[in-house]
């Protein structure tokens, strides 16, 4: 069973602030402004009952990991946020993921695409999932294949990508992850390029609770955060 944190609004607040203060650092020492770097706050440990407590400590843009959570916390709150999907999405539950979300994350496969063609009502922003370290154990386009991906997904004039999502791999040094950042990011800087006039690469999701600062410095406009938080 999945432990399930039960949050408290004064201190996540507090916890939050001092996130964003971070990223306004790391953002002012890179020469960008903080304001292009949104903070989205994971939400897989908590209980759709509890959301309201996020919310209270002004918490906006959240991120779920599974659909069938993603619909009991919309069923509850609505338009209190602004909802993500960032986990693995399988083609099967894609039906129930767009109409609720304004970013998909986690777009690697086609199938995935063609369910959002034939399920968006209206043009559907995404992110492509980059496997950037070429991890077996994780999803994602390897670099080398993104051009192809996104000539095949171009067929699916519904599905709208705006940029790039991506994981590297774990480490506790916090500079480890630093020089995927870098690639994805470049590699972003070249399919703005190459697909300009079909596709925008402006949106780089990089960067957890253990690196985003490193993250911001390296170019993402959403960090995905959780731990430091709870």
């Amino acid at each position: 069973m999945v432990r399930q944190y039960i949050p408290r609004a004064d201190v996540v607040r507090e916890r939050f602030a001092e996130v964003n203060g971070r990223v306004a650092e790391a953002a002012a020492a890179a020469g960008r402004d903080p304001a292009d770097v949104r903070v989205l706050v994971a939400t897989k440990y908590v209980a759709a009952e509890h959301l309201g407590v996020l919310r209270d400590a002004g918490i906006s843009l959240i991120g779920e990991n599974r659909a069938q959570d993603l619909v009991a916390k919309h069923a509850l709150y609505g338009g209190a946020f602004d909802y993500h999907f960032i986990g693995h999405l399988q083609s099967r539950k894609t039906r129930l993921v767009v109409p609720l979300v304004s970013l998909i994350h986690s777009v690697s496969t086609m199938s995935v695409v063609q369910e959002i063609e034939a399920r968006a009502a209206k043009a559907t922003d995404v992110l492509l999932e980059i496997n950037i370290a070429g991890e077996e154990s994780k999803s994602g386009v390897a670099p080398a294949a993104a051009d192809a991906f996104l000539a095949e997904a171009a067929a699916c004039t519904t599905v709208r990508f705006c940029g790039l999502m991506c994981m590297p791999p774990w480490s506790e040094d916090e500079g480890a992850a630093r020089p995927y950042f870098a690639q994805t990011r470049k590699l972003a800087q070249r399919l703005s390029t190459t697909w300009q006039g079909t596709y925008t690469f402006d949106q780089l999701s990089m960067g957890t609770s253990a690196d985003y600062e490193a993250a911001v410095q390296e170019g993402a406009t959403i960090v995905r955060v959780g731990s430091v938080l709870f």
